[in-house]
């Protein structure tokens, strides 16, 4: 999907007169995938000249790859911080990956509990990058 029709859809929505966040089409996702130990090596902030260095996982990259070709979105989400953009907007850049946007200073140290309006679904990673399977698993929620 192309950013200017993602823009066209994501732009303004209005619901009795009042403005709200806009929601995705049906069928497109929202990806927001972590780089270091995700899509390449663990690389710690604290060592940013292996940035540049290291090699993508090949799965991730033709899996990212496919669902950005399949029209979803999406959105490296890293704990990166802003002085490493540019690094890794070229390393992106070098290995081929298609993306969307790119958010930098995700919080670190893991154990997420992402609380949202909108449904949040989670995938840990675990050393293979593939397409999704449906799977039951128990979660957290509120008590409704």
């Amino acid at each position: 999907m192309k950013r200017e029709e993602i823009d066209k859809m994501l732009h303004d929505k209005v619901e009795s007169g009042e403005k709200v966040s806009p929601i995705l089409p049906s069928g497109v996702k929202n990806y927001l995938i972590d780089i270091d130990g995700t899509i390449t090596d663990d690389v710690p902030n604290e060592e940013p000249e292996r940035m540049s260095t290291c090699l993508p996982f090949d799965d991730a990259l033709r899996t990212c790859n496919k669902w950005f070709d399949d029209g979803h979105m999406i959105c490296f989400f890293t704990s990166r911080v802003e002085e490493h953009r540019s690094v890794t907007e070229n390393w992106l850049a070098k290995h081929g990956f298609k993306y969307h946007s790119l958010l930098m200073g995700k919080p670190r140290g893991g154990n997420y509990h992402w609380i949202d309006n909108h449904l949040v679904r989670a995938t840990r990673y675990k050393g293979k990058f593939t397409d999704l399977i449906h799977k039951e698993v128990k979660a957290e929620v509120f008590d409704d």
